[in-house]
């Protein structure tokens, strides 16, 4: 255990999340667009949409997701830049190393990841070391939450941003998250926010306090579950190496249902890059390339595509995983939630190029 001025760390779990991770990204090579409204994402002439915003965007009310044609009218003056995939993954591999000098890593997207500080002393100074850091060697910035849980940690590196340092003590979780609003706990989306809203519990402390019979009626099993949450009490570790996985895959579900064709062809891509990386740093290769539908009725399948020779690279993961995606979307059929995945893996044999298009097979010669 960690002992801090403080006392006893039970745990000590930092979460770790990069701010406006795409947009500083471009910063770095394009100083002259600081202190701009700038957004990452597709061009308002066309249907693209929103991928990421700098906090001077923001101001205007633009955010990830928006429309581009809505994001111009907002704000007439504003500048859209392309995402950079390859130095995007070369700064979240910068960054995930600076991490993993001080603990076990779970890296859970390009820009998050939780460290386990449990073994280290003084945790409570570590953090904000930890993100002066990262910024120091990067050039990037970053919000860090410090608590005993994924949970908690996770909530207080939003709490703050952007460069926020939280640190919520052992013994005051439930105090830290009770004005928040549900919402801001992990599992809660909007549909089970509102029936919660509709008992009259629309904050972690009206949850935390509520009548655990009248949350059994409404949510059965879950209900303890969500009550816990809103508590602070989270027993899940930090998973640095659970050994070979068996599949690997992105999922994101829409806070609102999503019909626009090129916002979720860009959730792909981006879902893409992200298992690409995770099969990269585990050295895997993939020979099936899957993608997850679900429509608002709940209604969930799969539909998958196995290839003769493995692959890690994030533009052939793409190429498949749009080809499946535009064979099985029905044009204009609103989307609750996508997801990209890979199965099939193994350690490569040695690297060779390719000498075919992993979906359209050998070519001519």
């Amino acid at each position: 255990m960690a002992e801090t001025v403080d006392g006893i760390w039970p745990r000590a779990i930092l979460h770790l999340d990069m701010d406006a991770f795409y947009v500083n990204v471009h910063l770095l090579d394009h100083p002259e667009d600081a202190g701009i409204p700038l957004v990452v994402g597709g061009r308002p002439d066309g249907r693209g949409v929103v991928a990421s915003a700098s906090y001077e965007a923001r101001r205007f009310g633009i955010h990830s997701a928006m429309a581009a044609a809505t994001a111009i009218r907002l704000c007439p003056h504003l500048k859209f830049v392309n995402r950079n995939g390859p130095q995007i993954r070369a700064c979240s591999q910068q960054v995930m190393a600076v991490l993993e000098s001080y603990g076990p890593v779970e890296q859970m997207s390009v820009d998050e990841a939780y460290v386990d500080l449990s073994d280290r002393p003084v945790p409570a100074a570590l953090a904000p070391a930890i993100q002066h850091r990262v910024r120091r060697e990067t050039g990037l910035p970053a919000s860090v939450g410090l608590a005993t849980s994924k949970l908690v940690a996770k909530v207080a590196s939003d709490y703050d941003k952007p460069e926020g340092c939280t640190i919520v003590a052992p013994g005051e979780e439930a105090a830290f998250l009770a004005p928040l609003p549900v919402r801001a706990l992990w599992g809660i989306g909007p549909r089970t926010a509102e029936r919660l809203g509709m008992l009259g519990l629309r904050t972690c402390g009206e949850l935390a306090a509520a009548d655990p019979a009248v949350l059994r009626l409404e949510f059965g099993s879950h209900g303890e579950g969500l009550q816990d949450r809103a508590r602070g009490i989270d027993e899940r570790a930090v998973v640095a190496d659970p050994g070979p996985p068996k599949s690997i895959s992105q999922e994101r579900t829409f806070a609102r249902d999503v019909d626009d064709p090129d916002y979720l062809e860009e959730q792909i891509e981006m879902m893409g890059e992200r298992v690409a990386a995770s099969l990269q740093k585990r050295e895997l290769l993939a020979f099936t390339v899957s993608v997850k539908f679900r429509w608002p009725d709940f209604t969930t399948f799969t539909r998958q595509k196995t290839i003769p020779v493995g692959i890690d690279e994030a533009g052939s993961i793409i190429r498949v995983a749009l080809a499946i995606w535009r064979e099985h979307w029905p044009s204009g059929q609103p989307v609750r939630l996508l997801g990209v995945g890979v199965s099939n893996l193994a350690r490569p044999r040695g690297r060779q190029l390719p000498l075919f298009d992993p979906l359209w097979g050998y070519p001519d010669v």
